[in-house]
């Protein structure tokens, strides 16, 4: 998807089995009319084979206001997860996402989701994930698919695959973060009261402390305060493990049982996120933007740029900057 002023068309593909959660999810992200915030305008329709209500779990149901022809309109297809993983969706969904894949627009399949993609043949060669406790099943049943273990969402060509459950809210927000900015998906999960940014790589399942780590985890906490008020500073894991009054090595292990990732990953992620608010928010010089984010130098800013989110720090602010006005933030003044 690329940033386009013009409404942002999505289509959420329902049909039997499909959970109510993930369709609650999607109508949260994309269906709240958010434009007084500055949060683009989205169309969302809710589309299937007819447009007489699909039964869901509980006694729930939904009614599409759409048919599935409306998915050549659309700029992103959303595909719940399911209640039944092993029964094939319709025929029709299967040949109308078939089709919309091979027009290029991207399909996004939260949960189980996964499954219905690779029924329709979408995933054969590729990589996706799904909730960790389907992932055997996936394999054995989808042989042709690599399923990537233990990730919070997956890319691969115009397909999206997620995890289960909150894994899903991370991708709808990352979907959004990538076409219209981190300021926008920021509002959006301010507004949900959900965290505004998980990184994809990120683990899915972590293990909650146990009483007796719970000081571990709250010092662990602190030091993560403290590099994210500290960014413009240059740490080491060393440094933090210090602080955390750790050896390197124990600091490593908790950290990434605690938050799923490693230090430095963790670290370069909240730079890249904070330059991207600076990015948006601010005319701050590019060279100012990479010395207040702790990357140093903006060619050491653009390379981490183009890793993790395949653009350039001057080309991300060319497709969102925003004026104080519309944000509501005053350009700050250089340090000195």
């Amino acid at each position: 998807m690329t940033a386009d002023p013009a409404t942002t068309r999505i289509a959420l593909v329902s049909f039997p089995g499909i959970r109510a959660f993930d369709v609650s999810v999607v109508t949260e992200v994309w269906g709240v009319d958010r434009t007084d915030r500055g949060v683009p305008r989205f169309e969302l329709r809710r589309t299937a084979a007819a447009t007489t209500p699909v039964p869901l779990r509980g006694g729930l149901s939904l009614t599409p206001d759409r048919t599935l022809s409306w998915l050549a309109r659309a700029d992103l297809i959303v595909v719940p997860g399911l209640d039944d993983h092993v029964t094939p969706a319709p025929e029709p969904v299967l040949e109308a996402l078939r089709r919309a894949h091979t027009r290029g627009t991207p399909i996004a399949a939260l949960c189980g989701g996964a499954f219905t993609l690779a029924q329709a043949g979408l995933l054969d060669g590729r990589r996706a994930v799904t909730h960790w406790n389907l992932t055997d099943l996936l394999r054995t049943r989808h042989p042709g698919v690599t399923v990537v273990p233990d990730a919070l969402f997956v890319h691969d060509g115009n397909l999206w695959t997620s995890a289960g459950t909150a894994a899903g809210i991370d991708l709808c927000l990352h979907l959004v973060r990538t076409v219209h900015g981190a300021e926008t998906a920021a509002t959006i999960a301010r507004s949900m009261a959900t965290a505004p940014f998980r990184t994809g790589t990120q683990a899915q399942f972590i293990e909650h402390p146990t009483p007796h780590t719970d000081r571990d985890a709250d010092t662990l906490a602190a030091v993560r305060a403290f590099a994210l008020t500290h960014l413009a500073e240059p740490h080491t894991v060393a440094e933090l493990a210090d602080r955390a009054g750790m050896s390197p090595r124990s600091f490593a292990r908790h950290f990434q049982a605690t938050t799923g990732t490693t230090p430095l990953r963790w670290l370069i992620t909240q730079r890249v996120a904070a330059a991207q608010k600076l990015l948006e928010r601010t005319d701050l010089p590019l060279p100012e933007v990479a010395r207040r984010t702790g990357f140093g130098s903006e060619i050491t800013m653009r390379q981490h740029f183009a890793t993790h989110l395949a653009t350039s720090p001057r080309d991300y602010r060319l497709a969102f900057h925003r004026t104080p006005s519309e944000t509501g933030v005053d350009t700050p003044a250089p340090h000195p």
